[in-house]
Order: structure tokens, then sequence, then C-alpha cells
């Protein structure tokens, strides 16, 4: 709230400033809002690392920062939000954020998590909706789904990109009405959920191949949150080893763990298709194995598959030639801007020595 009095007091003062200031007085008003500007920026630094604390959410990659900025701006808001990303990046802290600083954490039990790529095709429609007492073989009473316990609150939907085209045609219509019917009842019933979604498939694709509704992938993504892969953001991965190694060590007992420059570089260069699951994996593995607790490069590839080493390198190679490539088109687009300027100044220098050695043309008037 004071990041957004200072935005406001910001606006107001520009807004407010008289146009007869002298100009000791322009320079101070100028001072007050650049201080003011300062004062903001900071308190939204502070507010993210707050945030970052509160969720367990480590770094400082700028794609990682939007990402929580964006859940953060659409919280107060219903709107369906979809995040995006490959697995074991963290998708599952963003719905938290979301429905922490929105108006629907204030009731009790209000936010609910479901993996939709773990329940059994028969009996989600089931979880989801609930059934009436006698639906199917194992229906010994009736049941509540999650749209219906979650109602008022937030639902969590993992791996949305996995349910059933007939589940999807249900989920539909639950977003656009509230509207869904349990298992075996013909009695609609109404809910009032928020629905967060999370998928690490190719939507685009999935839609192509008929195997996800394009509708349904239009309502579920009003909001697109895109969670960055850790090869993305590798600025963020020592300091995430760095807190696994130290968990882990306290956890077990054991000696801490260091990091040679070497085997910065080897993790920084390292593909991590698990992503930061895969990460921590590895620094459990470490802390509790390798008896040498000085890592060198040389002994962290003993951890790290060298198929996916291999594609580190070769991806980084890529950079560095994509790079280079548009160094050099940029250094030729500067020279070809120099030289038009250089040939646009030769010509204007010539019309002007022109213009001054000419003789003056003499005026005559018709008499």
């Amino acid at each position: 709230f004071y990041s957004i009095f200072l935005a406001y007091m910001h606006f107001l003062l520009y807004l407010c400033l008289p146009f007869w200031q002298t100009d000791n007085q322009q320079c101070q008003t100028a001072y007050v809002l650049q201080t003011i500007k300062q004062q903001h920026t900071t308190m939204e630094r502070q507010d993210l690392q707050t945030i970052k604390q509160r969720f367990g959410i480590i770094g400082n990659s700028p794609l990682l920062n939007r990402g929580i900025e964006v859940a953060v701006q659409v919280a107060p808001t219903d709107l369906s939000v979809l995040i995006t990303g490959e697995s074991g990046v963290g998708k599952e802290n963003f719905p938290k954020i979301i429905h922490a600083y929105s108006l629907r954490r204030h009731k009790k039990d209000s936010y609910f998590a479901v993996n939709c790529g773990a329940i059994p095709k028969g009996t989600l429609e089931s979880e989801l909706f609930g059934h009436e007492k006698g639906a199917f073989t194992d229906a010994r009473a009736e049941r509540k789904g999650y749209f219906e316990i979650a109602d008022g609150g937030t639902l969590f939907l993992d791996e949305v990109g996995e349910l059933p085209l007939e589940t999807q045609a249900q989920l539909l219509r639950v977003l656009e009405s509230g509207e869904f019917m349990r298992v075996g009842s013909s009695q609609v019933r109404k809910t009032d959920v928020r629905v967060v979604a999370a998928t690490n498939l190719d939507m685009k694709r999935a839609i192509s191949e008929g195997r996800f509704r394009e509708d349904l992938y239009y309502r579920l993504n009003t909001v697109e949150i895109k969670v960055p892969a850790l090869r993305e953001r590798t600025e963020d991965i020592p300091l995430l080893f760095r807190k696994f190694v130290v968990d882990f060590c306290q956890r077990y007992n054991m000696p801490p763990i260091q990091l040679t420059d070497d085997a910065t570089q080897a993790l920084k260069a390292y593909y991590w298709q698990g992503n930061v699951r895969q990460l921590k994996h590895t620094a459990e593995q470490i802390c509790a194995v390798e008896t040498n607790r000085t890592i060198t490069a040389q002994i962290l590839r003993k951890y790290l598959p060298e198929h996916e080493m291999q594609r580190g390198i070769a991806l980084l190679g890529a950079h560095a030639q994509t790079n280079h490539e548009n160094f050099m088109n940029e250094r030729e687009l500067l020279y070809k801007v120099l030289f038009d300027m250089k040939r646009e100044m030769t010509e204007m220098r010539q019309q002007l020595n022109g213009l001054l050695t000419s003789p003056a043309t003499p005026q005559h008037r018709n008499t």
C-alpha cells in the first residue's frame, strides 16, 4: 500500500506544479520527484523480496521477477490464469501467490490444488464435480467435488493439459457459467471458483492435434504467466545450488560443500532438462554421497548425465554464434549509417560553398 501511495504522490505533484516556479524551485521540485520515484522503486524491490521469502522462491532473474509481478497484479481480479513452463520450474508457487494476494484469501480453507494428471480418468469427473450415491459401483455415498468444496475460493488445476475431452467440456461450462452437475445427477449446481491452471505441454500443438479444446484454452488463458526454464536464468543457478546444499548438509549433519569456480561455470553451462527439481536432486546426491567436500567441475560431472552436458555446451555455442552474428549485423548497420551521414554532410558542404561563392543574381523589374 505504501508503494501505491508513493506512486500517487508522484503523479499528484507532477500535475499540481505551478508553471511560474523559479529555476531554484524547479530544481527542488525535480529533486523531490526523483526522491519519491527512487523510494517507490525501492519499495517495489522490497515487496518482491518479501514475496520470494514467503513462498520460498530463490532467484533474481528478470524473467522470474516479471512472472511474480504479473501474479500479484492479477491477484485481486477474478481472471482465469494459465501458468506455463517446463516440468520442474516451480509453477506450483504462482497459484499460491495469486490466492494469497486475492480477496478470496479471507475465507478459511479456500485454496485447493488438484493434479489432473495423477487422477485416473474413470474417477476424474467425480473428483472435480462430485457424485451421487449409487452413481457407479463404488459410490456408496454422495460426495462433493472440488468445485463444490472450493466455492468462494481458488482451485489450482495442475497438468490441465492431461484432462480428457469430455471433462474439458464440463470444465468450460463451469468457467463460463459457474454451473456443473454431479456424476449421476441431473440437478444443476452453482459455484463461485477462481480457476488457476498450469501445464507443461505445448498447448497450441495439443489443440492442432485435437487433444485440447481451443475454446477452453482461450478461456483458461485470460492471463498467461510463463515460468522460465532454469537454463533461461543461469544467474540464479549458483544461488539455488548453494541454498540446496546448505539445507541438505544441515538435514544429514554433513560437512559443508564448497564449489570451485570451474564447477560453478559447469553448473551454469549444464542444460538442466529437469530444471530446479533436477538441480535440487543433484545437490542432495552430492551432499549425501560425495566424500570430497570441495566440488570441482570434474567431480560435478560424475553426477550429471553426459548427454545433457553436451546439449548445454551446444546451446551455449549456438547462443555465442547468434550473439556474434547479431554483433556483425549491428556493426555493418552502424557503418552504413556513418557512411550515409558522411556522404550527406559532404553534399551539404558542397551546396553551402556553392551558395557562398556564386555571384548575386540581379533583380529586374518590369517597367
